[in-house]
């Protein structure tokens, strides 16, 4: 986080989106650094939570689902299949701009 706040020094917040574990929060600055380097990064830091439903981790998840059953559900022998494959059915999701339910 402190490598990060350095890389926006002109920055007045900088927004966190994290997903909905709840295992971070601004005290953990103070368990880090000194009382007033921990209130300093605490202050540049804005945090958002994603909600339940829409967590990053649900999302990819669900697309590895998919992958492994759309793609993957037989042996490719070859590293270079496997990437081709997987790069192809990444094109055709996208290009069919495929959501998640």
């Amino acid at each position: 986080m402190k490598s990060l706040a350095a890389s926006y020094p002109d920055a007045e917040k900088i927004v966190l989106i994290q997903d909905n574990l709840n295992t971070h929060d601004p005290s953990s600055f103070y368990e880090t650094f000194p009382a007033a380097e921990a209130f300093a990064l605490a202050q540049r830091f804005e945090t958002a939570y994603t909600p339940k439903k829409a967590s990053w981790l649900n999302m990819a998840e669900i697309e590895l689902s998919a992958l492994s059953k759309q793609c993957l559900d037989r042996r490719i022998a070859k590293m270079q299949t496997l990437a081709a494959e997987v790069n192809s059915w990444a094109k055709r999701r996208n290009r069919h701009q495929a959501g998640i339910s």
